[in-house]
C-alpha cells in the first residue's frame, strides 16, 4: 500500500500547491482511492505535478462535510468519469464555523449523480469499509468545539455524524484514514485498534502552553496504543512539535507531495 499526500497546509516540495486542506491518493492491491478533495482544485494541479493520474481513481471519498476536504471534487469529476464518491448521508446538513461563517459542502455537489450515501458502515469490499463509530461510546475529548451544525433552523454542536473513516486491511495489517478526527483522535484509536493511523488530530486550537496538561494526557495515551502515526492538516505545527518530542518514530508529519509505503 502506498500512500501520497496530493495537499495540505504546508508542502515538502516548495513547487506544489498548499491550502488549509487535506487530499490523500492511495493505492492498495485492488484500488485507487482520491479520499477528500482540499477546497479547490490544488490537489489535482499537485497530482499532475507529482506523475499522479486521477482519471484511473476507482473510489472517492469525502470524510465529513467540511468545505476544505470537499471543495475540489467539481474539478474531480471533470478529470475522472466514473469514480462513485462516497459520503455519510448527512455530510449536506448545513454547518457553520462559531464566527457564523458557513463551513459547509457546496450545494452544487448534491446534484450529482455520483453521490454514494453511507450510513454507520459502508462495506465497499472484504478489505475496505467506511466506519462512522457512531454508535460507541466516546470516552475521551474530541477538541472540536464552537463548530455547529443546524437542526430544525436552530444550531447546535456538530456531533460529527457526518465524519466517517476508511478502514483498509491489507497483508494483515490495519490501516485506519481519518479527515481531521473530529470525534477524538483517542475514540477513534480505541474504537477502530489501527495499526496504522494517517490523518488530522484537530489539535490546532490546543495551545502547547495553556494546555500542556491535556496534551500531555493525550501524547501518553497515543503513545500506549501501539498505534504508528501519519498526521497532518488540522493537527497544528507546534502541537506536532510538541508531540513529536513524546512520541519519537511513533509520530510522522505526512506534508504536500510525500508517500509512505506501508
Amino acid at each position: 500500500m502506498r500512500v501520497t499526500m496530493l495537499l495540505d497546509n504546508i508542502a515538502a516540495d516548495p513547487g506544489l500547491a498548499t491550502e488549509h486542506g487535506l487530499s490523500l491518493y492511495i493505492e492498495t492491491e485492488k484500488h485507487r482511492i482520491l479520499f477528500d478533495a482540499g477546497q479547490s482544485d490544488a490537489f489535482a494541479r499537485n497530482a499532475e505535478a507529482l506523475g499522479i493520474d486521477l482519471s484511473a481513481v476507482d473510489t472517492a471519498i469525502l470524510s465529513h462535510g467540511h468545505y476544505d476536504h470537499s471543495g475540489g471534487f467539481s474539478r474531480f469529476f471533470e478529470l475522472n468519469d466514473h469514480a462513485p464518491l462516497y459520503l455519510h448521508r448527512s455530510a449536506f446538513e448545513r454547518r457553520e464555523a462559531e464566527r457564523g461563517r458557513d463551513i459547509g459542502l457546496a450545494p452544487s455537489l448534491a446534484g450529482s449523480p455520483r453521490l454514494v450515501f453511507t450510513d454507520d458502515i459502508q462495506h465497499l469490499d472484504a478489505g475496505l469499509a467506511l466506519i462512522t463509530c457512531n454508535q460507541r461510546e466516546r470516552r475521551f475529548p474530541s477538541h472540536s468545539d464552537g463548530l455547529y451544525q443546524y437542526r430544525d433552523g436552530t444550531p447546535e454542536q456538530d456531533a460529527f455524524l457526518h465524519e466517517q473513516y476508511l478502514c483498509i486491511h491489507e497483508k494483515g495489517r490495519n490501516v485506519v484514514i481519518s479527515g481531521c478526527s473530529h470525534k477524538g483522535i483517542l475514540n477513534i484509536v480505541d474504537w477502530l485498534k489501527p495499526d496504522v493511523l494517517i490523518g488530522g488530530f484537530h489539535f490546532m486550537g490546543l495551545d502547547v502552553l495553556k494546555d500542556k496538561e491535556e496534551l500531555e494526557r493525550e501524547a501518553s495515551l497515543l503513545a500506549a496504543s501501539g498505534t504508528v502515526f501519519y498526521t497532518c492538516h488540522c493537527t497544528g505545527k507546534n502541537q506536532f512539535d510538541w508531540l513529536k518530542e513524546r512520541l519519537g518514530d511513533r509520530l510522522h508529519y505526512l506534508a504536500g507531495g510525500m508517500s509512505v509505503e506501508l
